[in-house]
């Protein structure tokens, strides 16, 4: 039966060119035959990249704030759909929703998820006409990466002048 036990070992400043003295700290087992070290492992986090992305619209979103004449756009694309959102940061209120997902999008018969979000991206600039919304203060694309539905949701609102070309 193995028995866990530190060992603490202090060495003086000049054995390993420091200034203070340390405490190390060993674990070590106890078996039968003898004394041994386990070894140090070490996990590396999951899913870096994912967690980057989200750091870095933190920042962003720390920048650039919506106010209700320049609004934040606000695009999520997940698997199979895409959501839009115009953002007013002052007011904490969302002008504008639409996704792929609502009935009015899709149409009766139904259509593809790539024609949904060009129909999101003409809903959005008609929301703009009617909110008298001319410029948008960011393009918040969440860190997602620019696929059909990106691509067919930017056509329309490129057209009216909120993205850069």
């Amino acid at each position: 039966m193995a028995l866990m036990k530190t060992l603490a070992l202090q060495f003086k400043a000049c054995d390993f060119f420091g200034t203070y003295p340390k405490l190390f700290n060993f674990p070590y087992c106890q078996s039968r035959i003898g004394f041994f070290f386990q070894p140090l492992v070490v996990e590396a986090r999951a899913n870096a990249r994912m967690e980057s992305a989200k750091i870095r619209n933190r920042r962003m979103r720390k920048k650039f704030n919506g106010t209700p004449t320049k609004p934040r756009l606000s695009v999520f694309c997940s698997e199979k759909q895409l959501y839009a959102m115009l953002v007013d940061d002052q007011n904490k209120k969302c002008l504008f929703y639409g996704s792929t997902l609502q009935k009015s999008i899709r149409g009766n018969p139904p259509c593809t998820t790539i024609e949904a979000a060009g129909r999101v991206g003409e809903e959005l600039i008609k929301a703009c006409i009617e909110l008298n919304v001319n410029e948008i203060s960011s393009y918040d694309g969440n860190g997602c990466n620019h696929g059909e539905r990106m691509q067919a949701f930017e056509i329309p609102i490129s057209r009216h002048g909120f993205l850069a070309q």
